[in-house]
């Protein structure tokens, strides 16, 4: 076998690991494709002028949440996808930290910005107030998980912040979810309106979450090194030597006085 063909089998295990590493992320990034290039037609509408209907209405009468949530929710879920990338979490530590940063802003942002649009845009006919409470339940949680991850954080809890900042990805993920769950119901059964639609909206949520949850469980945290053992301080090495030095001393008497002693009989016998 020549030098070629060992390097050849050498080189073909890393570059398979290489390629699967960005699996999970390129399939995230296919997952949220179609809501971004939605988000990108509806900010070209409120940019270069569309027709106004009932469905868009609302964006057109106060149209800087729906930027803001768009643009955030976007980079957010770019973002987010490649913190999967091993070589990129583990290796770059500096672009990891620095990509962490810009994401739980992004992140709070399309999630806040969601939640007001829930609250004090008006209901479009499609929509309901079930569908509003979800969305409202579902953003509060993605505010609340970005919070506990970046806690975990600063509290150098790594496996906890991993834990909190996937629960929080996951929901701010599911407007792809929901693209696949609204489509395999309109092509299996009818076009989902009023409670079917709401409900596969929610299914969205619920499978993203049940997801990160499976995979958090089959990852168990592992379970902490022994700590090692105290060093002893300075007051014990004294205390130590002390002893020593009062065992040294007992020896020395003891000796002597056996000496004495031996001394005292061979006057005596002499």
């Amino acid at each position: 076998m020549t030098s070629g063909n060992v390097t050849n089998d050498v080189d073909q295990p890393v570059a398979r690991a290489a390629r699967k590493q960005w699996r999970l992320p390129a399939g995230l990034v296919l997952l949220i494709a179609i809501p971004v290039a939605a988000g990108v037609f509806r900010l070209s509408q409120l940019a270069f002028g569309a027709k106004v209907t009932p469905e868009n209405a609302r964006f057109f009468a106060t149209p800087m949440p729906i930027t803001v949530h768009i643009v955030s929710a976007s980079l957010f879920c770019l973002f987010g996808a490649l913190q999967f990338v091993p070589n990129l979490r583990q290796r770059r530590h500096r672009w990891h930290r620095v990509s962490g940063r810009l994401i739980a802003p992004l992140g709070a942002a399309a999630a806040l910005s969601g939640l007001w649009m829930a609250a004090f845009y008006f209901l479009p006919p499609a929509d309901d107030a079930l569908l509003e409470a979800f969305r409202l339940i579902f953003g509060a949680g993605m505010v609340l998980s970005l919070i506990l991850g970046v806690v975990a954080i600063r509290m150098r809890a790594f496996d906890l912040h991993c834990r909190w900042m996937m629960r929080g990805y996951a929901i701010g993920l599911a407007a792809g979810t929901q693209v696949f769950t609204l489509l395999a119901w309109a092509a299996f059964v009818r076009t989902p309106t009023g409670v079917s639609r709401t409900v596969l909206m929610a299914a969205g949520w619920v499978i993203n979450l049940g997801v990160v949850e499976w995979s958090i469980r089959r990852h168990p945290k592992a379970p902490p090194p022994p700590a090692p053992a105290p060093a002893p301080s300075s007051k014990l090495f004294e205390a130590d030597r002390s002893a020593e030095a009062v065992a040294s001393s007992l020896v020395a008497v003891a000796a002597l006085t056996r000496d004495g002693r031996s001394i005292r009989r061979e006057r005596l016998w002499s």
